[in-house]
């Protein structure tokens, strides 16, 4: 070891090199490149006299820091290299269904045709809110063989739906409105310059992640900052009536309409960073014609791929702790019990069995629908929920819509649709809300009814959530 430390002595200048690595006996191929990569952005601030010394042991003995944080990537490149070449896409497609065909718009199929016609595409399915997007269209489900898609799961990993009912009756809301405005401008925090007041410790933020991947280390802060909080667009926090049609096993509830709060949000800037840097990474491994780049994938038996899998799945819990945490607020702010909470994803990747084969299901925008599984599938701000149970369908590869889905763009919202346009249909739903932009109008929207009504056999519908208040992103 000591004459190691003075070799490296010798070598040593401002900056580790390639040569350093070669001189150590790194193969002269591109796992000096990864290795490289690997240390300027996680090892920046370390001595290279310590650096190479970690290195040394890297190369005499691989294996045993395949998945480490920094090296894991160095390792698998000096056993089994990651092979990168340019992909072909199939001249047929798999197998799919499209659900409410004449709602969708022709971008959205199109993208969903050239995502089945992927080399790792099993199944393909379509639902009836679906609208355009990167990569896979809002709305899209596909299942893979053994890879990962990091738009196929979308850049809000974790997006989410959250609703608590109350130990309160419907009639709670009547005469208090007041009140409740400000429980919810005191209680919620939303897009990038809100955050919490008093901001919350909660277990996620120990997960053994957020030390072992650099990237997720270097988040951390990020994270602690924007828990409890939502983001902008589409995100909300609704106080509203939620009527439950049948007493359903297993809830505390029986049939009947009670006060409840809805939420919907993802990760905010943790799992936007992440889909950021690991969609640069599939682009690189998985070089595709230009026009289906966003769908360049991640293979699962790589360290790229096990490494986005450990980061999307505690980005889809720490999507899950911030709806907890502004639940647990309100539930405070009100002096109520939370008698009953549904809850769902759908914006994720799930490893499912389909036809008897493991696959990576991807739900872009689309609720989990699998035989027994709860839900809650919402309208626009001026039309119900629904409380919905799936019934298990693998034609749609058992998912269901994740809400009534655009009708107009952003930017065809903001041309077209004004301020007082808007706050007109709203007044006249009785609904009141705080913040909200145009390309949030209810006029925005498909109308949920008919979306419910084209994946009938899809879900069964088990109660309503009526918005009465609403806080949005200003």
């Amino acid at each position: 070891m000591t004459q190691l430390l003075k070799s490296i002595e010798k070598s040593m200048g401002n900056k580790l090199s390639g040569k350093d690595l070669i001189k150590l006996g790194f193969p002269q191929n591109n796992t000096i490149n990864i290795a490289l990569g690997q240390i300027s952005r996680y090892r920046k601030g370390d001595k290279k006299d310590h650096i190479l010394l970690e290195a040394k042991d890297v190369l005499l003995s691989p294996d045993k820091y395949l998945g480490h944080g920094t090296w894991g990537k160095v390792a698998e490149g000096l056993i089994k290299p990651v092979e990168v070449r340019k992909q072909e896409l199939l001249n047929h497609r798999v197998p799919f269904q499209i659900y409410g065909e004449n709602e969708i718009d022709e971008v959205a199929k199109r993208q969903l045709y050239d995502a089945l016609k992927l080399p790792v595409a099993i199944q393909g399915a379509l639902m009836p809110d679906a609208h355009s997007g990167y990569g896979l269209p809002i709305g899209g489900v596909l299942a893979t063989n053994n890879a990962v898609i990091p738009y196929g799961v979308g850049v809000d990993i974790g997006c989410r739906m959250s609703l608590s009912v109350f130990d309160l009756p419907a009639s709670h809301v009547k005469g208090r409105e007041f009140q409740l405005r400000n429980i919810l401008k005191d209680n919620t925090a939303f897009g990038l310059n809100e955050s919490q007041t008093n901001r919350s410790d909660h277990a996620i933020l120990d997960h053994a992640a957020f030390q072992d991947i650099p990237l997720l280390k270097s988040l951390k802060d990020k994270a602690y900052k924007q828990l409890g909080s939502s983001g902008t667009g589409n995100h909300f926090v609704e106080f509203g009536v939620v009527e439950l049609f049948e007493d359903y096993p297993g809830w505390k509830l029986g049939k009947g309409r009670y006060f409840a709060v809805l939420s919907h949000s993802g990760s905010r800037g943790l799992g936007a960073n992440i889909a950021k840097h690991y969609s640069q990474l599939a682009t690189k491994q998985c070089p595709l014609p230009k026009q289906v780049q966003h769908l360049a994938w991640l293979d699962m038996d790589t360290h790229d791929g096990q490494e986005y899998w450990l980061a999307m799945n505690l980005a889809g819990e720490y999507a899950k702790a911030c709806h907890d945490d502004i639940h647990r607020r309100l539930a405070k702010a009100l002096g109520a019990r939370v008698r009953l909470n549904i809850e769902n994803h759908h914006n994720f990747a799930w490893k499912e069995l389909l036809n008897g084969q493991e696959v990576i299901v991807h739900r872009k925008g689309a609720t989990p629908a699998s035989e027994g599984t709860l839900g809650i599938i919402p309208g626009s701000m001026t039309t119900p929920g629904f409380i919905v149970v799936g019934k298990g369908k693998e034609d749609s590869i058992n998912s269901a819509s994740h809400g009534a889905g655009r009708l107009m763009s952003r930017g065809a919202c903001k041309e077209k649709i004004s301020k007082s346009q808007m706050e007109k249909v709203i007044a006249e739903a009785g609904i009141e809300l705080i913040g909200g932009a145009v390309d949030e109008a209810p006029m925005a929207y498909k109308d949920i009814h008919t979306v419910m009504k084209l994946q009938e056999e899809l879900v069964d519908v088990l109660g309503t959530f009526t918005p009465k208040i609403v806080r949005m992103a200003k």
